[in-house]
């Protein structure tokens, strides 16, 4: 049974990792995937026209109400029944998706719009302070006011931009004494925090994230700045999160724009080559599977320097070789 058009514009309003995971436990229960059909995530990233990143996240949560469980291969195996892995064809038909992909997991459209905003505001913040008409946004994107703000409020979140007088919106300048005090804090208070999880983090969590390591490292030239994120946050946000201070756990979400800045500008320098943190992250995330909590503190410190040297190389190169051009929200 396909989706029939009007409800896929409905759905549009999900986030894709919500959409996919919604299908795929629709057609799991229905019988429609038979027991112990093995779901890659590349298969059904392919079928669903999104990305690895809300699939892997769909997965999760499918895990979670036991309609998939994990095995010593690549996925998922769909069914509560613990049968053997049955590698067969996975078809549109499975998951009623005959019209072809769903509009709203297609393109991840609002991630695309604002990935282009992030990238517009960090290069803008190693010239100065910028204005950012709320407006001006929309009308740029051809969307609705709400959507803009929301895009806006989503680069506030991780201290790129600011609310001023008058709740105006601005770039937040990153000159070399703003991007010291970043890492400074990264560096003083990542370690500790890191340490406080070791005994936390789950086993089957830590599994997951080295496997998706090791897949971004082999295929590291397919690796976009949007998967590179998702990676990055599974070692700098989700196990710091299982921290035992709260505290430190919010002081440090207005440095996590340091995780997007280097890789924005590295694309502008060289792309589409883009240097890779995962190895160095791999050898932290080993460290944290075998509970060696000082081990993993003391490499994350290390990390965190040599980054910050590398950040600051690459931002005194894009300086020298870059005139900001003119874009049309920003004054």
């Amino acid at each position: 049974m396909s989706i029939p058009r009007a409800k896929s514009q409905t759905r549009r309003k999900q986030p894709a990792y919500a959409l996919i995971k919604s299908a795929l436990a629709k057609h799991i229960r229905a019988g429609h995937v038979p027991p112990g059909t093995v779901l890659s995530e590349s298969a059904i990233a392919t079928l669903f026209g999104s990305s690895r990143s809300p699939v892997r996240q769909a997965f999760e949560q499918l895990e979670h109400i036991g309609l998939v469980r994990r095995f010593d291969g690549r996925g998922v195996i769909a069914g509560k029944r613990k049968v053997d892995p049955r590698r067969v064809p996975i078809t549109p038909e499975m998951f009623g998706l005959t019209d072809g992909p769903v509009d709203a997991v297609r393109s991840d459209a609002w991630d695309t719009l604002y990935y282009k905003l992030e990238r517009e505001i960090i290069y803008r913040s190693l010239f100065g302070r910028f204005r950012v008409s709320e407006l001006a946004l929309a009308r740029h994107f051809r969307v609705g006011r709400t959507v803009a703000r929301n895009l806006l409020l989503r680069a506030q979140a991780i201290g790129i931009l600011e609310k001023g007088a008058k709740a105006h919106w601005y770039v937040v300048p990153l000159d070399e004494d703003r991007l010291r005090d970043i890492f400074e804090v990264r560096a003083t208070l990542e370690p500790l925090l890191l340490k406080s999880a070791t005994a936390t983090i789950p086993a089957a969590l830590l599994d997951r994230m080295a496997e998706r390591l090791r897949e971004g490292i082999q295929h590291r030239d397919r690796v976009g700045v949007g998967e590179l994120d998702e990676i990055e946050g599974d070692l700098h946000i989700r196990c710091l999160g299982y921290g035992a201070n709260r505290e430190m756990i919010e002081a440090l979400k207005r440095t996590h724009c340091a995780f997007v800045i280097g890789k924005h500008i590295q694309v502008a320098l060289t792309a589409p080559q883009i240097d890779s943190f995962m190895d160095e992250h791999l050898v932290i995330i080993e460290a944290l599977r075998t509970r060696d909590g000082d081990a993993a503190a003391a490499i994350l410190r290390r990390h965190i320097e040599w980054s910050h040297s590398k950040v600051a190389g690459w931002i005194a190169e894009f300086r020298a070789i870059n005139v900001i051009s003119r874009v049309p929200y920003m004054a």
